[in-house]
């Protein structure tokens, strides 16, 4: 028997869920598609509007005051734009971007937790 499996979800676990809320609607437009109400716990599912199926998750632990441990930031979340040179210029203005590799055509922006964002055009 072959089990298949899907990407549903990553995760993030964010100190301030309303600033990161705002954040990724801002910086990308992924809006909350539901909330789930936990002891002590809140998860904001965000989605890219329906384009995929894939969401990613915010975990909010209440009365958590400490940065979360992010090491050294290997590990990263990609979203492909279909008009990067408009997206760029709104990061950039923002001022969220924490990395360009020109040389490859991407860069990274970093959410208000020092997650990493790559940024990728239409064709990558």
């Amino acid at each position: 028997m072959i089990m298949k499996f899907q990407f549903a979800h990553n995760n993030f676990n964010v100190l301030d869920l309303e600033k990161s809320l705002k954040f990724y609607d801002e910086a990308l437009g992924f809006k909350p598609a539901r909330k789930l109400e936990g002891p002590g716990f809140t998860l904001a599912y965000l989605s890219d509007g329906g384009q995929t199926p894939h969401e990613l998750e915010l975990t909010w632990i209440h009365g958590r005051k400490e940065p979360y441990n992010l090491g050294e930031n290997e590990f990263h979340l990609a979203v492909r734009t279909d008009d990067f040179e408009a997206a760029h210029a709104k990061h950039k203005a923002m001022g969220c971007i924490c990395f360009e590799n020109e040389e490859m055509g991407i860069y990274f922006i970093s959410d208000p937790d020092g997650y990493w964002i790559e940024i990728l055009p239409p064709t990558m």
